[in-house]
């Protein structure tokens, strides 16, 4: 399981919709911004006290590392695990991380410090098994697993039975783009192209514009733009300035510009 940022209430959160801690192997840190990574000296705490025994991998920014590390060294505390650090440095787009089912990208974001976004791609998974064909053919089980590689069979007879007749083709591989903190930046879109969920910050609505320069984040509007070019299939929004009483406003206005919008919010699950 991956877990993206770790701000200072992720701990209550994992316990309230009941996440097995030790699912958790690989945390992507977007930037050093205190909501986005507080939370993680005391997770890596918690796991040393759950007695963990798993590998843990964090990714983020140079000097993640070193802050980590002093506060587990002041504290007197030490990991019965491996704790591994991948810093980033890359203002380019790079692969952090890799293994037979995802693929993980970095997406550089124009935000006050050095951050990144990151984009998981699924690779294309196995074929689906044609339970008719098989039992027609009388082909053992032994065989379902090349089946499902792709792979042909040949029968007792000699005869080879084409894998287009024994499966179905596999699901298509779904991707997922995080963005958070940044300005308005159309050069992450080629990165994020055909993106199937993009999450992209919306600090502020329309009339509290003038503000993104500054602060370097985003309207809602701004990300919906994003969203269209990238010609994405649902955009989330997300990272509302506490100033406003509601965050309909912000679903309102992104879709005038883009139509699949959702609001993420506490607790709130989403499938696709």
């Amino acid at each position: 399981m991956f877990l993206i940022d770790c701000g200072e209430g992720t701990q209550v959160q994992l316990r309230k919709h009941k996440i097995k801690f030790s699912r958790i192997n690989h945390i992507f840190i977007s930037h050093l911004h205190g909501d986005h990574f507080y939370g993680l000296i005391g997770l890596i705490s918690t796991f040393m006290l759950l007695n963990r025994e798993n590998d843990l991998h964090v990714y983020g920014p140079k000097g993640i590392k070193e802050i980590i590390l002093l506060q587990l060294r002041a504290s007197g505390s030490f990991t019965g695990y491996n704790l591994y650090f991948h810093e980033l440095e890359s203002k380019e787009s790079e692969v952090i991380f890799e293994d037979e089912t995802v693929i993980v990208k970095t997406i550089p974001l124009n935000h006050r410090v050095y951050t990144n976004g990151f984009l998981f791609q699924e690779k294309l998974g196995k074929r689906h098994l044609n339970v008719e064909a098989v039992a027609k053919y009388k082909i053992e089980k032994v065989y379902f697993d090349k089946i499902k590689s792709g792979g042909n069979v040949t029968l007792d007879s000699g005869e080879v039975i084409p894998n287009k007749l024994l499966s179905f083709p596999p699901d298509a591989p779904m991707s997922y783009a995080f963005c958070s903190d940044t300005l308005y930046d159309e050069s992450i879109v080629p990165i994020i192209k055909d993106v199937d969920v993009l999450y992209h910050e919306s600090t502020f609505l329309d009339s509290e514009q003038q503000y993104t320069e500054k602060t370097k984040h985003c309207t809602a509007k701004e990300a919906a733009k994003i969203a269209k070019l990238a010609n994405a299939k649902n955009l989330i929004l997300g990272h509302y300035s506490t100033r406003y009483g509601s965050i309909e406003p912000f679903k309102t206005e992104a879709e005038t510009i883009f139509e699949n919008v959702l609001l993420a919010d506490d607790g709130r699950e989403f499938e696709f």
